[in-house]
């Protein structure tokens, strides 16, 4: 079964802005450099209209320019992880972690396709994902949810509060036993009402 690419389950490639990118090998320039880039927003748009034949065809020209291009290897991995492919998701995965090892993305994404069978790994890897981005809401509940999972509520209690103090409308996501314990914090609005 693949990855459903929502913000719970999968960073996801829209998470990636729709700019131009850097390339990320120094040997790339010029006109090669341009390139890439502008085929890196190509793929992305092509995978916003589900065309993810086209888009793989798309990430790999980017790769064949630029091979040290973490963006495309993660994109390849959400194409993959969301098409049922875990073996090559996880080879895309791994590909994007080699060129940059802290890449909370990638990190995130392969947290997730190896939870079921290692959720020991899942855990690790959603530490490094959380190390590189602390703020990361939708880290901080697979993490919880994993150690609610194995019975350590204190802590799945704690990363469920990271999480929705980061993102509240992930409030809904955490497992009902843990909600009140976890409530987000009170908007603008609702604080003034109880002066």
């Amino acid at each position: 079964m693949g990855a459903v690419a929502t913000g719970v389950t999968s960073w996801a490639i829209a998470s990636h802005p729709m700019t131009a990118t850097a390339p990320e090998s120094k040997a790339v320039h010029g006109h090669q450099a341009q390139e890439a880039a502008a085929l890196l927003q190509a793929g992305k748009l092509q995978v916003q209209y589900r065309d993810f034949v086209g888009a793989t065809r798309t990430f790999r020209r980017v790769l064949e320019l630029d091979p040290r291009n973490k963006v495309a290897w993660y994109d390849l991995g959400v194409i993959a992880q969301q098409e049922g492919r875990a073996g090559s998701a996880h080879q895309a995965y791994d590909e994007a972690l080699k060129i940059d090892p802290k890449y909370a993305p990638a990190l995130y994404n392969k947290a997730v396709l190896v939870k079921p069978h290692d959720p020991g790994q899942a855990v690790g890897l959603l530490h490094r994902a959380i190390a590189a981005t602390p703020g990361a809401a939708t880290a901080h509940l697979q993490l919880g949810l994993i150690l609610a999972q194995k019975d350590r509520d204190d802590e799945a209690e704690k990363e469920f509060g990271r999480a929705v103090a980061a993102d509240p409308s992930l409030h809904s996501a955490v497992p009902e036993r843990f909600r009140d314990k976890v409530s987000p914090p009170p908007t603008s609005s609702q604080a003034g009402a109880t002066r």
